[in-house]
This record gives structure tokens, sequence and C-alpha cells, in this order.
């Protein structure tokens, strides 16, 4: 796979994601990693969203849902403006998804479905493989489950890629925190097709903790959750678009989508055409049909 103009593309992206926050947690559940907000009634639907993203990109999804669902709108700690609490050191995704089993079971909530978006399907992977009798059925929005074969291909290890994302972390944490570089702005306009919805989501990326979203993305090059998929037999869904930028064919990028998740034999696997990753802004209509599908299953 020739990887040079896609690398260069994720690895921007990581300043990039998007952001926002708001509301508070419920009384029965504080966290230094997480916060909650719920509103609607019924079955219990959580949202995660990605790298230095808010939950406010799921507001129009829970606007499609609260009528028939009880959302639960997890907001990751230092993006957005969230304080950083305790993900200023170390990993992000692997902690958040502990937390977010903790939320589940002290909350007393019944085997909720998960959908989450870029690193919030990183999160939702590890939580449903870690912790399988929490989650119900589980959503993938555009992520892969080993990002670091986009950096050292599918036989990279996390030790040759360490010192690639450790490079990356620093650059990361070199850059002005609050300043959104043209840079940044080019990647966004990269990963949201909507001309409309780029405003907000650069002044989401730009209140992210560099740190946080720099140790954040470290954890995601390193990780590889191919071997963690199979203890996943809960109903499974993944929905990718192929990125304006990808050096790959279309063809290929098929065929390294369903290599990455066969490890989960009941998966569906689609993909959404005239988007670019954060399909749940450019292809509304469409993602809420396969949501409603999905919850339905």
């Amino acid at each position: 796979m020739q990887r040079r103009g896609f690398i260069a593309l994720i690895a921007a992206a990581a300043l990039a994601a998007c952001a926002s926050t708001g509301g508070a947690p419920p009384p029965s559940f504080s966290s230094d990693r997480i916060s909650v907000v719920t509103r609607g009634a019924g079955p219990d639907v959580i949202l995660i969203p990605g790298l230095s993203s808010s939950r406010d990109v799921w507001n129009t999804t829970a606007d499609g849902l609260d009528d028939n669902y009880r959302v639960h709108l997890v907001q990751l700690n230092g993006f957005a403006g969230a304080p950083v609490g305790g993900a200023g050191e170390g990993p992000v995704s692997a902690p958040a998804a502990e937390e977010i089993a903790r939320y589940i079971r002290e909350t007393g909530l019944e085997r909720p479905a998960v959908i989450g978006h870029s690193m919030g399907g990183s999160i939702g992977m590890m939580l449903a493989a870690r912790h399988p009798n929490a989650v119900g059925k589980l959503m993938v929005v555009d992520m892969f489950p080993f990002m670091g074969a986009m950096f050292g291909g599918p036989n990279a290890t996390r030790e040759t890629l360490t010192p690639v994302a450790d490079q990356i972390r620093e650059a990361m944490r070199a850059a002005p925190q609050g300043v959104v570089s043209p840079q940044t702005e080019a990647t966004i306009n990269s990963m949201v097709r909507t001309e409309s919805a780029r405003a907000a989501i650069i002044e989401h990326s730009r209140l992210s903790d560099n740190g946080v979203s720099a140790n954040a993305f470290h954890e995601l090059i390193v990780t590889d959750l191919r071997p963690e998929l199979a203890n996943i037999s809960v109903p499974f869904t993944t929905l990718y678009v192929i990125p304006p930028q990808a050096p790959i064919t279309p063809e290929q990028y098929d065929m390294f989508m369903r290599a990455s998740y066969a490890n989960i034999p009941q998966a569906r696997i689609v993909k959404i055409e005239d988007s670019y990753h954060f399909i749940m802004i450019d292809q509304f209509d469409r993602f809420m049909s396969e949501v409603r599908t999905f919850l339905a299953d």
C-alpha cells in the first residue's frame, strides 16, 4: 500500500478532529475521564465521539433518536474544551472504554447499543471486546481496528510503529495551543464535505488540549485491536467512506476494510457514498437509515 499521502492526512487529522461541550454527568456517576449527558426515553444508546471531538457532533443524531430511545452522549475529557482531568497523561482510549463500562454498570444499563465515530469507534471496539456482557450491539463509524497499518503496513507491530508514533506525538505537542493552522483547516475540509459545518468543527478542534490529542493519537497508532475482535459476538455494523486523498484504488480500500474486520464473521460492512469522514453530518439521512436498521436488528 502506498501510504505517504494518507499518512500526512491522518497525522494532520489528529489536530483537526472536532469538538464542543456542554451539559453535566448524571448525578449517580462521576469520572475524571468522561462526562455523559442523557436525553430521551426508551432502549439505551451510547454515542461516543472521536479524536478531539465533542459530543455535539451527535446532536442531530440524538434529535432523530430521542423520541424512541434514551441517548447517552459521551464527552471525552481534554477534547473540545472539556477539562483535561485524568486524561493528561498516558493512553486515552483504553481508560475511556473502562470508564464507559463502569458507567454502564453503575447506572444499571442493560446491554446498551453503542455507536462510536473514528476514535470513538476504537473505544467502542475495546468496550465490546473487553466487556462482552456490557454491550448489546456495536456500530463503528469510519474507523479501522488497526490504524497503525496505515503507517507500517498490515504486518507492522507496536515495536516497529513506536518510533513513528513518538515523532508524531512530539510534533503535535509542539504545536501552539489554541491556534488553527492552515494545515489543520485544510484537513478539516477533507474530513467534512458539508461546508456549513466546517467553521464549527475548526473551533471545536481549537478548543482541544494538544497534549491529550497527541497521547490519544499515539495510542491509536500502536494499538492493534484485530486479535480482540473475535471476542465481539454481538451484532456489529461498520460504516466507512473512501477518503478523498486515499492513495489506493476504491477496490483496494474495500478489500482492506473487509480484511480488517475478518475476525468478526457477523460484521455488516457498509460503504457510504458521497461523504467524507463525518458521515453523520455529510450523509445524515443515509446515516440515520443505517442507524435505525442497526438498532432494529
